[in-house]
């Protein structure tokens, strides 16, 4: 009896949050989905009516959507490789004992806790400018002609942007895991005679195989929504509009409210079976 009236005492203090939770997401959502269904255009308010799936089918009947798309995967996909891989080798330099060791971890985090609009920034006018940008003057010193990165090969320009800003959290995932490995593994392995990659590939990339899989299906939530390093690096264009911007301009160029949230749902939508593609890898992976 004491149990049931603990749990329902439990239960009545988290309602409220879990109400008011439920509220902040479900409400936006449903507004969406209102939104989604009318034809309306902000310069003329007056005259949105409802047309069904009329936004749904010229959204992904846009020409510009399977750009969109392409560009979306392209990126997501891109920036998991380089951070993951990244992430398990600079885990690996993290986990070695060095002098200044905790400088060096709070370094390498760094980027993790820079505004998404700030690195952009930096990247566009400090790094990669083509005159006076920290690549042109090793181009330079080199004698070689610097790259107009956001010209010539903006959405490359756009995945090393927001690569430097997940490599830190997959590094910081990747060496949690590193750090839980057995030492006494280490040392029988050590003893044994083990070379360094047979070591790597046998024993430390199984160990931290669940945690690559946390790192992937997380920033693959994440990156299936970057906008702003797109917004202040190249605005957009053929080359690196992906979803998100799609969306943007649809509501802001076009004027379009019905068209923008149609495409908000679609990009939900991917964005959850995504989603449930990677938990259900999770979790077998978790099983085994």
């Amino acid at each position: 009896m004491a149990t049931q009236q603990t749990n329902v005492a439990g239960r009545a203090l988290v309602a409220p949050s879990v109400i008011l939770l439920f509220l902040w997401m479900i409400v936006p959502l449903l507004m969406t989905i209102y939104f989604s269904t009318l034809s309306y255009n902000l310069l003329d308010p007056d005259a949105k009516h409802f047309i069904g799936l009329g936004n749904y089918l010229d959204f992904l009947s846009d020409p510009d959507f399977l750009g969109a798309l392409a560009n979306t995967l392209i990126l997501v996909v891109s920036v998991l490789v380089l951070s993951v891989v990244g992430g398990i080798f600079v885990a690996l330099l993290m986990d070695q004992q060095i002098y200044g060791q905790n400088i060096v971890r709070v370094m390498v985090l760094a980027p993790f806790f820079v505004m998404p609009t700030v690195s952009g920034l930096i990247w566009k006018n400090m790094l990669m400018n083509p005159v006076s940008g920290l690549f042109a003057w090793i181009a330079k010193l080199f004698g070689l002609t610097p790259v107009d990165w956001f010209t010539d090969c903006p959405l490359f320009a756009v995945i090393l942007i927001v690569t430097w800003q997940w490599l830190p959290f997959a590094s910081l995932i990747l060496l949690t895991a590193l750090q839980s490995l057995d030492e006494e593994q280490k040392e029988a392995a050590a003893l044994d005679g083990v070379k360094a990659p047979s070591f790597f590939f046998y024993i430390i990339l199984p160990h931290i195989a669940r945690a690559i899989t946390v790192v992937i299906l997380i920033e693959t939530i994440f990156l299936l929504n970057v906008f702003a390093e797109i917004r202040v690096t190249t605005n957009g264009g053929p080359s690196t509009t992906n979803i998100p911007f799609r969306i943007f301009e649809l509501a802001t160029n076009a004027n379009d409210v019905g068209g923008a949230a149609a495409g908000g749902i679609v990009a939900v939508v991917l964005a959850n079976i995504v989603a449930i593609f990677l938990v259900r890898m999770i979790g077998k992976n978790l099983e085994a």
